[in-house]
């Protein structure tokens, strides 16, 4: 695998994220992780145990269009638990028990100062940094009831990473996101096509919770995921899914299959997903 060599501008985030904004003004005085070299085996999941991940779903217009909703004029919003979070350089597993596992680029915020009823034209001062993750989803657990926390949880199924950018080194309102598989681009957009910007994003969640130093939030995906496609692309083993974000860098996950699950098991989605959502 690929080696990155530390920048002087890099330092590790680990553990700091969760101590609270005092930690979080102390990542300015770091330099470097010493000047030694890193490599994608290295790099842990760029934000490892988050408290609480935000998700927004339906967030482009294209994908609105290519799931047969209408576009939504109220966000679209579920969460993620942190034992879903996975490295940005690990192997994806396809759990066993779903025949239609997608995958969904999308830009991410890790929350710094946070607070409640932050006004979306002062939600940067909220903001510790950006990275990149994909929001892999079991299509047939997201459909098979009204709600998609089954299909949105699966352990390790959140690749994200490969680093935090501070917002003083990125402008997020208009960069690229591209999406491949196997080397072929499956979505390609600007975060300028976002239905919900990345700071209304934070105004939104924080207007019914405290939003803390380390929470996530995943601002949806664009338009090209694999289950409404026809016929539909799902993630199988041996493949190589790649999301990367402009100024934020790649992640990189190669699929494998679940090693062992029970041989029965009652709850199981009675089909693929191959309609809405």
């Amino acid at each position: 695998m690929a080696t990155h060599v530390a920048d002087p501008r890099l330092a590790d985030l680990n553990g700091l994220l969760t101590a609270g904004q005092a930690a979080m003004d102390s990542v300015r005085a770091l330099e470097s992780l010493d000047g030694r070299e890193v490599h994608e085996s290295d790099l842990d999941a760029a934000v490892p145990q988050p408290a609480r991940i935000f998700c927004l779903g339906v967030n482009y217009s294209e994908h609105a269009i290519e799931t047969g909703r209408q576009v939504p004029d109220w966000p679209e919003s579920f969460m993620r638990t942190s034992a879903s979070v996975l490295a940005p350089y690990a192997d994806l597993v396809r759990p066993a028990f779903t025949k239609g596992f997608d995958f969904e680029g999308e830009l991410g915020i890790v929350i710094g100062r946070g607070g409640r009823y932050i006004p979306a034209d002062q939600a940067l001062a909220s903001v510790a940094g950006y990275t990149v993750l994909n929001d892999a989803t079991a299509r047939d657990w997201q459909r098979a009831g009204s709600q998609w926390l089954p299909g949105k949880n699966f352990d390790g199924s959140m690749p994200i990473g490969p680093e935090v950018v501070t917002p003083d080194e990125l402008d997020v309102t208009d960069i690229e996101l591209t999406t491949t598989l196997n080397g072929t681009v499956m979505q390609h957009a600007r975060t300028s096509h976002m239905l919900v910007t990345a700071m209304e994003s934070i105004e939104f969640f924080s207007s019914f919770t405290t939003l803390r130093p380390g929470d996530v939030i995943a601002t949806g995906t664009p338009g090209g995921v694999g289950f409404a496609r026809t016929p539909p692309v799902w993630l199988e083993p041996g493949d190589t899914i790649e999301v990367t974000i402009q100024g934020l860098g790649t992640i990189r996950s190669r699929v494998i299959a679940e090693e062992s699950t029970p041989t029965a098991w009652r709850w199981l989605p009675s089909s693929t997903a191959t309609g809405a959502l």
